[in-house]
């Protein structure tokens, strides 16, 4: 009895991790949202995010003594994901120039749906008749929420369309991931990823225009990286303690903490369109994250 009770408190304890983490990256995504209105370079915001983010993880492992597991065994693949990461987060920068925080949110729910068909096609993962009609479902529900046939839109077709660059980036850099983790630890795909990510960024400032900084463009970067730092690490923390498709399930309270930041930050109400295609996609989505055999995390700070 007691030992059931040890093991309830502990997959207790990681459900409340999965979502601290999730909220954290919310709160990272509001961060860029903010500091994107300031009219910064994506790739000047991407290099401090990057630079950031490596740091609190290089903190946190030499804090921990487990500095070894920053240390990538595949250099060629990691840099190569890693470049697949930096294009999605400037397209989320991008992206969150012109969506709501709420229709973003939605829009990039598709990636399990996505995700799930790519291992079907790539790693030979079986897809079932209930699953393919969830993902059509889904589908169909971004067709609702972007709602084309109306003239009122809570954002423009280029942060649609840099949506669709950050799910496909996102879910093909998920999907090979599944094979990296085979030899790379996760802390080492986040880390390196931000490393290269600054690596590239602040060479991108140098060959092509940096913007002077001020104290509160500097304070929300730090935030930026910070935020999504610690969102990873209680990621990794609740998928110590449950299963990955437990920690999944919780992905989507992104949905409701987006909306209540969007609506008490920008004052962003979402239109019945948007509802009901979100509500349509996350019921599709969830479906396809609790039936999935193997679930990818499902995000990296995005």
């Amino acid at each position: 009895m007691q030992k059931r009770h040890g093991a309830t408190v502990s997959e207790l304890a990681a459900i409340g991790s999965a979502v601290a983490g999730f909220t954290f990256w919310v709160l990272a995504d509001s961060s860029v949202k903010l500091v994107g209105q300031s009219g910064l370079p994506p790739y000047e915001m991407v290099a401090f995010l990057g630079l950031f983010m490596a740091l609190f993880l290089a903190i946190y492992g030499v804090a921990r003594r487990q500095i070894q597991l920053l240390r990538p065994h595949r250099l060629g693949r990691q840099v190569a994901r890693a470049c697949l990461d930096m294009a999605n987060n400037v397209c989320v920068v991008i992206a969150l120039r012109h969506l709501t925080l709420t229709l973003f949110y939605i829009l990039v729910f598709m990636a399990p749906m996505v995700i799930a068909l790519l291992s079907a096609v790539f790693l030979r993962e079986g897809l079932s008749w209930k699953k393919t009609v969830a993902i059509v479902s889904g589908f169909a529900g971004v067709v609702i929420a972007v709602h084309p046939w109306s003239s009122a839109h809570e954002g423009d077709w280029i942060g649609f369309g840099a949506c669709m660059v950050c799910v496909a980036c996102f879910s093909v850099n998920m999907v090979w991931s599944r094979v990296l983790t085979r030899t790379e630890t996760p802390e080492s795909l986040a880390f390196f990823s931000g490393l290269v990510t600054a690596v590239a960024g602040f060479a991108l400032m140098t060959l092509v225009h940096a913007e002077p900084l001020t104290v509160t463009l500097t304070a929300g970067l730090f935030a930026m990286g910070m935020f999504c730092a610690l969102g990873t690490l209680c990621f990794y923390i609740a998928v110590k303690h449950t299963s990955a498709a437990n920690v999944s399930q919780y992905h989507y309270t992104q949905l409701l903490t987006g909306a209540v930041v969007s609506y008490l930050v920008w004052h962003d109400k979402p239109g019945w369109y948007v509802v009901m295609g979100g509500l349509l996609i996350l019921t599709s989505g969830l479906y396809v994250a609790v039936s999935a055999r193997e679930v990818v995390p499902l995000t990296e700070g995005s």
